[in-house]
């Protein structure tokens, strides 16, 4: 039975391996996923006519290993028992240890086996081992006779802890039983009897080195066939293409953006010049007009027709007893109830800015609109209020 369970393991360990694909993962190479830890505990028979605290003994030892899948792993051991008592409670060893165990491991990681590699180590996994080794025993040749060797298995389970942000550190628990398959037997049969066998508890720190993928560990990637690079690296290269012609576009606009906020500033600085669009002044019967023209769809005034305004209200000022007529109009644009508000607008928009700005007397002005007017041949020029003002 225990000759099956290690076949067990090491085949599941092959189809373990080979479960894997390795064109999935990044850091597969040889030098990749090794790691080296030291291990600490105590070994105990695991069946003895001899007293517990007289058998126990301190155990410690270093190990390698490499992982060669996220499943699979295999590497060395060696463990070294202290000598406390002698050997199973012969005093009189003197030796500082009093056995050795060398074996070669394989290790099968369960929660990726039976969960699934996320890629990346869990923070805690279990890890079944097993593995044939070397064992020697140093006696007391008086007692015992000379020291000799024998072959050993072993069988454990590992409850491991990774560590840190880059899972770089793995502290283990490790309790296991190892045999002594030999048993000492005259006929160098291979048996599993508990009376040569001890049991071990041992705790340790592995370090896993970084791998080829920058990493402590294997990482999944997504592969591409050399068409599907060829592919991306033809879209990468349009893409800068396009980004260098948005560059220029942007480089153009940027300038333009310049050229206008230098016009702005240089204008600006500029003193106010009134450009006349549509000004008649002319005297008829002894009344002086001025006109206000407007933008379309506009009531307001104008920085440009101010001054039209502003000579009205000089006038008005000399003038104590003139008094002022103000007519809106609109040009034929718009509907008819529109251009009616237009011209309304247009011309309280003239009386507001003599009354509040001017400080002339409303009773002084008399503003009305007249709708769509026709004074003028171009449509545009209609958008007006034309002053007269009266002695």
């Amino acid at each position: 039975m225990k000759k099956f369970l290690l076949s067990l393991l090491c085949v599941a360990g092959f189809v373990a391996a080979n479960a894997e694909n390795p064109k999935a993962l990044t850091g597969t190479k040889f030098l990749d996923n090794w790691s080296i830890g030291v291990n600490a505990g105590v070994t105990q028979p695991l069946a003895h006519p001899y007293s517990i605290d007289s058998n126990i003994r301190g155990l410690f030892g270093v190990e390698l290993y490499k992982q060669f899948t996220p499943v699979f792993k295999a590497g060395a051991e060696i463990n070294f028992g202290v000598n406390t008592t002698g050997v199973y409670g012969v005093r009189g060893v003197r030796t500082a240890f009093d056995t050795h165990n060398l074996s070669l491991n394989g290790g099968l990681n369960l929660m990726n086996l039976f969960g699934g590699y996320k890629g990346t180590p869990r923070l805690f996994e279990i890890e079944a081992i097993g593995g044939i080794g070397w064992g020697h025993m140093y006696t007391n040749y008086e007692v015992d006779g000379p020291a000799y060797n024998y072959m050993t298995t072993k069988f454990g389970v590992n409850f491991n802890f990774n560590l840190g942000k880059d899972k770089a550190w793995t502290l283990g628990i490790k309790p296991a039983i190892v045999y002594d398959i030999e048993g000492r037997t005259s006929n160098n049969g291979v048996k599993f009897d508990t009376n040569y066998a001890n049991v071990e508890l041992q705790a340790g720190l592995a370090y896993h080195f970084k791998t080829s993928n920058g990493t402590h560990h294997f990482v999944y990637e997504d592969l591409y066939d050399q068409a599907q690079i060829d592919d991306l690296n033809g879209k990468i290269n349009k893409l800068r293409s396009d980004l260098d012609a948005k560059d220029g576009e942007l480089g153009k606009a940027n300038k333009r953006i310049s050229d206008l906020e230098k016009a702005l500033k240089e204008c600006q600085d500029k003193k106010p010049v009134v450009e006349k669009v549509v000004e008649v002044e002319k005297v008829v019967n002894s009344n002086l007009e001025s006109m206000v023209t407007f933008r379309q769809g506009k009531t307001v005034i104008d920085a440009s027709q101010r001054p039209n305004v502003e000579r009205v209200a000089t006038y008005m000022k000399n003038h104590k007893n003139a008094k002022v007529s103000i007519k809106g109009y609109a040009s034929p644009e718009g509907n008819i109830d529109l251009n009616k508000r237009l011209a309304e607008g247009r011309a309280q928009a003239v009386k507001d800015m003599l009354v509040n700005t001017y400080k002339i007397s409303a009773d002084r002005i008399n503003a009305e609109g007249q709708g769509v007017g026709d004074m003028f041949s171009e449509p545009d020029w209609n958008r007006v209020s034309i002053c007269t003002l009266e002695e």
